[in-house]
């Protein structure tokens, strides 16, 4: 797949405190690409992300080295930023590691989810059935990713979490064209199935839950790379 698409993404200002400025920049960048606001084809610069963020360059520049070199975006022409072109082997290999790093701590989530956490699930089944109803890609994508980390938190391996981030940081942004493929709907119940075995405490058949969803969101993006 190649990003062909020239047109500038929409950020809405939103100024960073000055404290910690560059740790809260790339947070921000990070978070904007993990909530699918910098879709496959959208295009983002230095001087246009910093006046979104109401800060300088600079912080704008370090945080952007650090999403190139973990490969969640790159230069795509002169000064414009997007995120980069993957190919089917390097897709696949993605999907290998998510399902054993996500599966896992899916199970270990069941040992360890409190009632605040279940409660939260449900909210975001909810939101993200909202979404599906309404055509709204990003409000679904926001709910989605909050319910994966809501899992992945209750794990209690922090350093389990940070992996995730880092593989979504390169995958997430490409469930924007898993829109109008019947996909949001399977993968909700998929994490229906999840949800549900969390609250039995059975990490066995949670973590086949999630598996199945990475799997069919595989399946048919594949599809676009070949």
């Amino acid at each position: 797949m190649t990003v062909a698409a020239v047109a500038q993404a929409d950020i809405r200002p939103a100024p960073v405190a000055r404290d910690t400025l560059q740790e809260r920049v790339y947070d921000r960048l990070a978070n904007l690409i993990l909530d699918g606001d910098i879709p496959p084809g959208k295009l983002v610069t230095i001087q246009s992300l910093a006046e979104a963020f109401g800060v300088s360059a600079m912080p704008v520049r370090e945080a952007l080295k650090r999403l190139i070199a973990s490969n969640a975006l790159t230069v795509v022409s002169g000064r414009s930023i997007g995120v980069p072109p993957i190919t089917l082997e390097r897709f696949a290999d993605l999907r290998n590691v998510r399902r054993e790093i996500e599966g896992a701590a899916t199970a270990w989530a069941a040992k360890r989810i409190d009632a605040d956490g279940l409660a939260a699930l449900e909210h975001d089944l909810a939101r993200m059935d909202q979404a599906i109803a309404s055509g709204e890609t990003t409000a679904y994508l926001k709910a989605n990713r909050s319910f994966h980390f809501t899992i992945y938190r209750a794990s209690g391996s922090p350093v389990s979490v940070a992996l995730i981030e880092s593989l979504w940081l390169q995958i997430s942004p490409y469930f924007n064209l898993l829109q109008g493929s019947g996909n949001y709907v399977s993968a909700n119940s998929s994490h229906r199935i999840a949800a549900e075995a969390l609250k039995r405490r059975d990490g066995a058949s949670a973590k086949a839950a999630m598996r199945a969803d990475i799997d069919r969101a595989f399946d048919v993006l594949a599809t676009t790379l070949t």
